[in-house]
């Protein structure tokens, strides 16, 4: 195999150095210096620069915008809006049994009261509020038409009415009971609640998701049974693991269903990090049709992913259009094309009220396996997709954070101990006023003559029953405002019960702020009966599935010979042993690389600012004629060039350099991408240029610099890394370059470059003169005799 001398001009447009310089400007006698700025007077406090006024607006700003529109509360699990909007529903008494009512005249008092940022965005988030298939645990009633999970809009505000779900109740039902604060609207003229004293993690439940100013959060929801479970397992063993708690919330649970393919270690490590990707697959099954006929049946999606959007993908795979500016389909959207057409007779959608979801797939031919044809549709379309998962929250603390699945349920518990102590107290005070009011009363009833005639005859009877029967103003006001019926006997005897029951009730309400075990018994079963009320089967199936999206036309395994010109026109021609000599290129054009490879592997190219292409040895064009350009199977940056270029094997391992002398190993499978804009490889500054890279043949590594010097140091040094910018390779002067590397099998290199008389000169190297070049990795190794300036390093063939 030939890979490019570093020599070798660039592949498309001629080298950087040959581009003129302008001349600097001839140096002219400065200007004399200007007199001193007059002191500025002492700016008052309410003045600010205008950096600092920005830097300060901007900040503000962004706050607004991370806590008061973006990014749920992990109390609650809700952003703003949609806090206020459930508030405004129970304050209308919108509960679960009452009439629905307009869903414009919600929006109206949601904005009139408490969100004055317009209409349409209180009405798009009442909607999502409303969505089965958007939120797991649907918290509005909608009436009319909500939109569809095909991306169908929402009828207008003044044609949908609403009111709150049961489930609702688990964020509302203790909204009275003293639970939360409640601060000044934006105008001051009401009051709204801080935070909905949740009773389950809300924001597991339904997942959240929003874009802040450098930060956004894609919170998937959860089983409300598995959360309930992991949450009580917490407040029973705070110190539980987070394996243990994936044992109660293995995974996500999307309302659409779908099953998740993703690994459990993957999983696992998306909730410990709080970051990461979970690949979903759709869940299908096959229809037995008559004389053995059958179809595909696909009744659960990904989440996010619509029977239109499929049948859309699958439209644009079976008829690819041409790019802007390109006469033709590319060779790859010919392979995907026939590939599906040779499995796929016809796809639709019979998606209805009584099925929302049933995408029909009908098979070329009855002797298909099912398996294999679904295998090529779940590659080729969303059937198969990966979710976003980012659980970045406002936490405790008011500060927005990526937190893990542990930490969210801690702040959750805590928040819920928070908000019964709250809840408790709250109670207690009624409780106690309630008490004291009857105390009075008995008082009352006991003396009802002496009080009676008090009233009667006193000019102040509140001061005189007061300081007579030792009560307080409450007592002495309530008895004043009492009717006379209430001082029958029966009435007393109902005064002394209620006051046994309320002693009673007092004294478990101070039992339970007094004890925390008390307390923890009581959270539990409350949980449990939420848990049993509202809790339902898991919808998505978790269960560890090899990816298809990397299947591809099957490629009969065939010795070619990869030819690439320095202007960019690529071939291939049949077999191997081709002489070099005897190929033909364009008028003024040459061989940049002619290499013997198999139509299996890929042809690797990188471009002059470190980034790696690739493209199918079986995609490229074959026969005796001039090729296609490169361009039209890659699309590179604006500037790029090719700088190198290899066909092999991608399991073989490669020695990847720059003239900074940055390097690194890597398997050349590193480099192979589905992406035609290829992907970051190599970093390199400015200046910098990518070496020929070296094929790993043996245990040694040599480079050379531009100066005459050679370094032969052990392979084991330089790291193993996929992409990046690597480790020092060899030590060099001041403006001196690395001119090349390789590695040779056997204890000998050949140099090649410019010798004395600036000819071209080549020798090998090796015994004592290789001895004497023998070092540590980012040494600087040893001269080279004859004096040389290399331009290339290679194995000794």
């Amino acid at each position: 195999m030939s890979t490019p001398n570093d020599s070798s001009p660039d592949l498309f447009g001629d080298d950087a150095s040959a581009v003129a310089t302008p001349e600097p400007p001839k140096a002219e006698t400065p200007p004399p210096a200007p007199p001193a700025p007059p002191t500025l007077p002492e700016l008052p406090e309410d003045h600010l620069p205008i950096a600092a006024f920005a830097e300060r607006a901007y900040l503000a700003y962004a706050m607004s915008v991370v806590r008061g529109r973006a990014l749920p509360q992990v109390e609650d699990g809700l952003k703003p809006v949609q806090r206020r909007i459930l508030y405004t529903m129970h304050a209308m008494r919108l509960a679960p049994g009452a009439k629905p009512v307009k869903s414009a005249r919600v929006v109206g008092d949601v904005m009139g009261k408490l969100h004055p940022h317009g209409d349409s965005s209180i009405y798009d988030a009442s909607v999502r509020l409303a969505q089965d298939f958007s939120l797991r645990y649907p918290l509005i009633d909608g009436q009319g038409n909500f939109g569809s999970r095909d991306g169908d809009g929402a009828a207008a505000m003044r044609y949908t009415e609403m009111r709150l779900t049961p489930l609702a109740e688990l964020l509302l039902a203790e909204i009275d009971m003293g639970t939360v604060d409640f601060i000044a609207n934006y105008d001051g003229s009401t009051e709204e609640p801080r935070l909905l004293p949740a009773r389950l993690p809300m924001l597991l439940l339904n997942g959240s998701s929003g874009i802040a100013v450098g930060m956004a959060t894609e919170c998937p929801p959860h089983n409300l049974r598995e959360v309930a479970a992991a949450a009580q397992l917490l407040i029973r063993k705070p110190e539980a693991t987070l394996d243990e708690i994936r044992g109660l919330l293995p995974a996500p649970d999307f309302p659409g269903g779908g099953q998740i393919i993703s690994p459990d270690s993957v999983i696992r490590d998306a909730y410990e990090s709080g970051r990461g990707s979970i690949r979903m697959r759709a869940r299908w099954r096959v229809e037995q049709l008559a004389r053995g006929a059958w179809r595909v049946i696909v009744d659960e999606l990904p989440q996010g992913v619509s029977s239109s959007k499929v049948l859309s993908e699958i439209e644009a795979v079976t008829n690819p259009q041409p790019k802007t500016g390109k006469k033709e389909i590319t060779q790859e959207e010919k392979n995907n094309k026939a590939l599906v057409l040779g499995v796929l007779d016809a796809a639709r959608d019979e998606s209805s009220d009584l099925a929302p979801v049933r995408l029909v797939l009908e098979p070329k031919t009855r002797t298909q396996d099912p398996e294999e044809f679904m295998r090529v549709l779940l590659a080729h379309t969303s059937l198969e997709a990966s979710v976003p998962m980012n659980l970045t929250v406002v936490g405790l603390d008011g500060r927005p954070a990526q937190k893990g699945l542990k930490a969210l349920l801690q702040e959750w518990v805590s928040f819920r101990f928070t908000t019964v102590e709250r809840r408790t107290r709250h109670r207690l005070g009624q409780v106690e006023r309630r008490i004291h009011i009857l105390e009075g009363r008995q008082i009352a009833w006991l003396h009802i003559d002496e009080v009676i005639k008090v009233i009667r005859e006193a000019d102040e009877p509140k001061a005189e029953l007061i300081a007579r029967f030792d009560l307080s103003e409450m007592q002495a006001e309530d008895i004043l405002e009492i009717r006379l019926r209430q001082l029958a006997r029966l009435e007393y005897i109902a005064i002394e019960k209620e006051l046994a029951g309320l002693r009673e009730e007092r004294a478990g309400l101070l039992e339970l702020l007094e004890s925390r075990a008390v307390m923890t018994r009581l959270i539990l079963k409350e949980i449990t009966e939420d848990a049993k009320k509202y809790g339902d089967d898991r919808r998505t199936l978790v269960e560890a599935a090899m990816p298809v999206a990397a299947v591809e036309t099957p490629v009969l395994d065939e010795p070619v010979t990869v030819i690439l010109s320095k202007h960019g026109w690529v071939r291939t021609r049949q077999g191997h042993g081709i002489d070099p000599q005897t190929l033909s290129y364009k008028s003024g054009d040459a061989a940049f690389l002619v290499a013997e490879a198999r139509t299996p592997w890929p042809l690797v190219l990188i471009d002059t600012t470190g980034r790696a292409y690739s493209v199918r040895i079986s995609d490229l064009p074959g026969g005796r004629g001039d090729g296609v350009p490169i361009t039209t199977l890659i699309e590179l940056a604006p500037g790029a060039r090719i700088a190198q270029a290899i066909a092999d094997d991608p399991a073989t391992d490669w020695f990847f350099a720059n003239s900074g002398s940055y390097g690194f190993i890597t398997k050349l499978e590193e480099l192979v991408g589905r992406q035609r804009a290829g992907k970051a490889f190599m970093t390199l500054e400015d200046k910098e240029r990518v070496l020929a890279p070296a094929k790993i043949q043996g245990d040694w590594l040599a480079a050379a610099s531009g100066n005459g010097r050679l370094l032969y140091f052990p392979r084991a040094e330089m790291k193993v890394m996929p992409r990046g910018r690597g480790m020092i390779v060899m030590g060099l002067d001041k403006k001196e370059e690395l001119a090349a590397v390789c590695c040779p099998p056997t204890d000998a290199v050949v140099v090649s470059g410019i010798g004395r008389g600036a000819k071209e000169t080549e020798f090998t190297v090796k015994g004592a003169a290789l001895e004497a070049c023998r070092g540590k990795r980012a040494r600087k190794g040893g001269t080279l005799t004859p004096k040389v300036k290399p331009d290339g390093v290679r194995a000794v063939e």
